[in-house]
């Protein structure tokens, strides 16, 4: 299936997986009876105090020990988001996959956040559909209505606390992770938004709804163990608010650690090989902090430094808690200053707000900020007297010295009332007219692009700005420079490099930079020392970039990352694929593949390590790759090839023009050396065209040899089965090996030739392969084909346990709207007979309904049933099995004209 570009709604392949579609008989309408019904529209909605934004089932794992002590001793309630229900990841437990998966991931993400008290996981539906660190891939394949859906899901359960993931494309960050943060922030502003989404407002009765307090998970910076591991935080970016909670205090109910407990949930993640997760230290004096960092508030909350900013609800002051001498819950407080770019001794304006809660007053009331020192601060900050409900708001003018140090600073406000103080905060970024800094990949592009439109630059400058250089090859750097003055600039561009590495020109002017624009200064830059390590072994090499203008001079430190680089000979003769390398086969060197990028160090060399060589003959790659390994991991059935990352495989991965942003551009294929049956398998995964080798790699062959302590693998890779033709010159590629130890479908170890985390789906960082003398057919396209993204993401109406929730919640299904009541359908009676469950419906018009018998012992029994027009309908549910004691139907209801609905009753 080629892949969707973002825009209309999507529709995610529904297949009903325990029952066909039937037509169903009408009967006259009957009154309603006497069977107590109960449904998605019988109630006000579940309202919670705390909502997780994630992308797939266990992302929300690391938070559980924070999540379980505020439900045991503040009773907050949480819920979580999942975009998806992970349907593209592996399976350790078993065959299931795409949606047979996705019912069982969600099944052990609502058995592990119930740990921590959590009742309510709310599936979008969204497809999982493999792992990418490209969140701009993410966002085209998810499509436009996602956001909309987690709007809605803010108006509708009106969370006080929204947690999420890292937006940034920190290196490694899984796209997905990114998106679903990213739409996180989003909704934060949205929600409140009466322009945003409106027909959710004017058609479906919700109302603006605005969270207090919104953070994510993680933090960068260090920590020691113990309790006060908050207190001992010290922030890489100090203007960041950061606050942590003790996973070492325990539990009343459970007498055990809340880190503990977590370990516990995350092991029911079985599916994703979690189940073998260690014990924590039983020492709550090992147990460090899960730590939060702030995006935004709009509530009073601990100021940094502070006992409060330690203390383990500082997350929840000011929103869910109160601390003494605080402001009432209820009290909004923000700060906004009138530019986040401000200048050495030029002034800019900050505003505070406040507005009393709805009943309750604050009284006589004023504002006060703190700036660094030798800040100057000019305004009256009285507010006076606020009724409730009431609001005031002072207006400060604020100038840095001339002088003052350029970076990121934090301008706070703090309040004094009657009934209380508070305090808020906001960062600027202090620099002079001109700054210069390398240009980003196109990822940190986009994203700096999206915290611009969003309107949160304080999420920006996360991510230290690198390229690759291919060890001994040049490339050119642009530094680009921004004027954030208001009149034209002119300065020069100047790079300090580290030793063994040059360029074309130690500095560079630009001129007549107009206000508010930028533009690219070029250096061509060498590695001179081919010697450098490459990789994670060291291959990050810092250097500084100074940009002078009129009234300033600016530095900035990015990196230049090597990676290794191969000249890949022709071969006289194309080399037998037989899984032995013949003499004279392959006459390039051997690249070294033991360098490790994810999992447990090899042991020794013996334990995993390898060496690989390449040829071309004709228009076809040639690759022997010898791997030590001396415990072979689960023989996967050869229909079972595929996830390769469960046992030992290697994988070979090849970006045509060495230009791809993202793997679905690229051709990925991987090796199993061994299967049950013996012989060796193949497979193509997250890239152009995922699947068996042999139907997505024609003309592929693979042949391996397996003794003790280890095993070959040899391939032939036509180059013509590449998503484009290859640059003879900058051909990307990467040779990865797997290791497993064990039999649980689970791996240990990744080595590699071009290593750095997450590196499988990071293209811009595998090494550089050139093939003297290639040319590539003259018709052959350079333009990639639209990639075939999996579309395997199963439908909450096909989902039990989604349908449960959303008759125990009164919400509708997924995040979407719910079906009108013109259009809605309800189970109104189930009653027991030969072989199955009579269950009687009620539409209002036509629809599809998904009915399932349940028990304690889950699904008895389904069936998927199409209803043409109003009326009351009986259809018999056949079973699989006897339902046991306190059976019911839960049926989901999808309305012909768009919304669903949820409806239960008991088995008489």
């Amino acid at each position: 299936m080629s892949m969707r570009a973002a825009g209309p709604p999507r529709t995610a392949g529904r297949l009903a997986l325990l029952g066909a579609v039937a037509a169903l008989t009408l009967l006259p309408a009957t009154p309603s009876l006497a069977t107590p019904l109960t449904g998605t529209a019988a109630k006000e909605p579940v309202d919670l105090d705390a909502l997780f934004v994630g992308a797939h089932p266990d992302d929300e794992a690391f938070t559980l020990s924070t999540l379980g002590q505020w439900k045991e001793e503040h009773g907050v309630r949480a819920g979580v988001v999942t975009v998806t229900r992970g349907e593209g990841g592996g399976n350790a437990v078993g065959p299931e996959e795409g949606p047979a998966l996705g019912l069982l991931r969600e099944s052990e993400e609502r058995t592990a956040v119930a740990n921590a008290g959590v009742g309510e996981v709310f599936n979008l539906d969204d497809v999982d559909f493999y792992y990418t660190v490209s969140a701009p891939l993410t966002d085209q394949v998810w499509g436009g209505d996602t956001l909309a859906k987690v709007v809605r899901l803010v108006r509708q359960t009106r969370p006080e606390i929204m947690l999420t993931m890292d937006p940034a494309p920190t290196p490694g960050n899984h796209g997905n992770h990114q998106e679903a943060a990213r739409l996180a922030v989003e909704a934060f502003y949205a929600a409140a938004d009466p322009k945003a989404f409106p027909e959710q407002i004017r058609d479906e009765g919700l109302r603006p709804f605005a969270p207090a307090r919104l953070l994510t998970g993680g933090a960068r910076g260090t920590s020691a163990v113990g309790q006060d591991c908050a207190a001992t935080f010290r922030p890489a970016y100090p203007a960041q608010n950061v606050f942590g909670v003790w996973s070492g205090r325990a539990s009343a109910e459970r007498g055990r650690t809340w880190a503990a407990v977590e370990r516990d949930a995350q092991r029911v993640y079985a599916s994703q090989g979690w189940a073998g997760f260690p014990d924590v230290p039983a020492d709550p004096a090992q147990l460090g902090c899960d730590f939060f960092t702030q995006v935004d508030a709009r509530v009073p909350f601990p100021a940094p430094g502070t006992a409060a900013a330690a203390s383990p609800t500082a997350v929840l002051d000011g929103a869910l808690t109160r601390p003494a001498g605080t402001a009432p819950l209820g009290t909004r407080f923000g700060l906004r200053t009138s530019a986040f770019d401000v200048r050495p001794g030029a002034p800019f304006k900050v505003e505070v707000s406040v507005t009393a809660p709805p009943r309750e007053p604050l009284g006589r009331s004023a504002a006060a900020l703190r700036v660094p020192a030798g800040w100057k601060v000019t305004g009256s900050g009285g507010l006076g007297r606020l009724g409730a409900g009431r609001s005031g708001s002072a207006t400060f003018t604020v100038t840095p010295p001339a002088q003052a140090e350029p970076g990121r600073a934090r301008v706070a406000a703090t309040l004094t009332t009657e009934r209380g103080g508070g305090y808020t905060d906001r960062q600027v970024e202090l620099s002079p007219s001109v700054r210069g800094e390398q240009q980003p990949l196109p990822q940190v592009a986009q994203y700096r692009e999206w915290t611009g439109e969003v309107g949160v630059p304080q999420l920006d400058g996360l991510v230290t700005p690198v390229l690759t250089l291919p060890s001994g090859g040049s490339r050119q750097v642009g530094v680009v420079v921004t004027n954030v003055s208001t009149a034209t600039r002119s300065g020069t561009v100047r790079l300090d490099l580290p030793a063994g590495f040059t360029a074309d020109r130690a500095e560079a002017p630009y001129s007549g930079l107009a206000a508010g624009e930028s533009a690219t200064v070029p250096f061509t830059v060498t590695n001179s020392d081919p010697a450098l390590k490459t990789s994670n072994e060291g291959g990050d090499y810092a250097y500084t970039i100074t940009t002078t203008s009129e009234d300033g001079t600016a530095t900035s430190r990015p990196a230049l990352e090597l990676v290794p680089a191969a000249t890949v000979p022709r071969a006289a003769s194309a080399p037998a694929v037989d899984g032995v390398e013949g003499d004279g086969e392959y006459a390039g060197a051997a690249l070294n593949i033991s360098r490790l990028w994810e999992g447990t160090a090899c042991s020794s060399a013996a334990d995993c390590s390898g060496t690989a060589k390449i040829g071309w003959h004709d228009d076809t790659l040639y690759l022997v790759v010898h791997v030590k390994d001396d415990v072979l991991g689960t023989r996967l059935a050869a229909s079972d090839c595929k996830r390769h990352w469960r046992t030992d495989a290697v994988e070979v991965t090849l970006d045509p023009r060495g230009t791809s942003e993202n793997t679905s551009t690229t051709f990925k294929t991987a090796v199993l050396p061994v299967t049950a049956e013996g012989p060796p398998c193949f497979l193509r995964d997250a890239d152009n065209r995922q699947g068996p080798g042999e139907e997505t790699a024609p003309g592929m062959r693979v042949a391996s040899q397996v003794s003790a302590g280890a095993y070959t693998v040899e391939m032939s890779i036509p180059m013509g089965v590449l998503p484009g033709a290859v640059d003879p010159d900058h051909l990307g590629l990467n040779v990865l090996v797997y290791d497993s130890d064990t039999q649980d479908r689970t791996g240990q170890t990744r080595i590699g030739w071009s290593t750095w985390g997450g590196v499988q789906g990071d293209p811009y960082r595998w090494g550089v392969a050139s093939l003297p003398g290639y040319e590539p057919p003259a018709d052959r396209p350079t333009t990639p084909p639209d990639p075939e993204i999996p579309d395997t993401a199963l439908s909450s109406l096909d989902s039990p346990q989604s349908l449960e929730q959303a008759v125990r919640v009164h919400l509708p299904l997924a995040g979407g709207p719910a079906a009108k009541p013109s259009r809605g359908a309800e189970v109104v009676a189930a009653r027991g007979t030969t072989g199955g469950v009579k269950v009687t419906l009620r539409a209002a018009a036509g629809g599809k309904a998904h009915l399932f018998a349940r028990d304690g012992r889950g699904t008895a029994g389904s069936r998927v049933v199409t209803v043409t027009r109003k009326g009351t309908t009986t259809v018999t549910v056949p079973l699989d099995r006897a339902p046991g004691p306190g059976a019911t139907v839960v049926a989901g209801w999808e309305a012909s004209g768009g919304g669903t609905a949820a409806s239960q009753v008991s088995v008489r």
